[in-house]
């Protein structure tokens, strides 16, 4: 039996994601979502050193597209 994809698996689909153009992103969002809810967490951190745009306003655009699909983000700090 295939596991369900951990918060850890679902980010770094999501950086594998950006760094693609963001292809299946909402796909990997979903994923992400539903392993947030398994481990009982709140909110899904990034490290903004992986992050293709790494200026507040590529940050900001990401954290508003993640809240509308039910998924908040915060950053680890640089």
């Amino acid at each position: 039996m295939v596991s369900d994809p951990t918060v850890a698996d679902a980010t770094n689909r999501i950086y594998e994601s950006l760094q693609a153009d963001n292809a299946d992103i909402d796909l990997h969002i979903a994923t992400l979502k539903a392993a947030l809810m398994r481990e009982g967490l709140k909110e899904a951190e990034f490290d903004p050193a992986r992050l293709v745009q790494n200026n507040r306003s590529g940050r900001k655009l990401m954290q508003a597209y993640f809240r509308q699909r039910g998924v908040k983000v915060t950053f680890t700090a640089s």
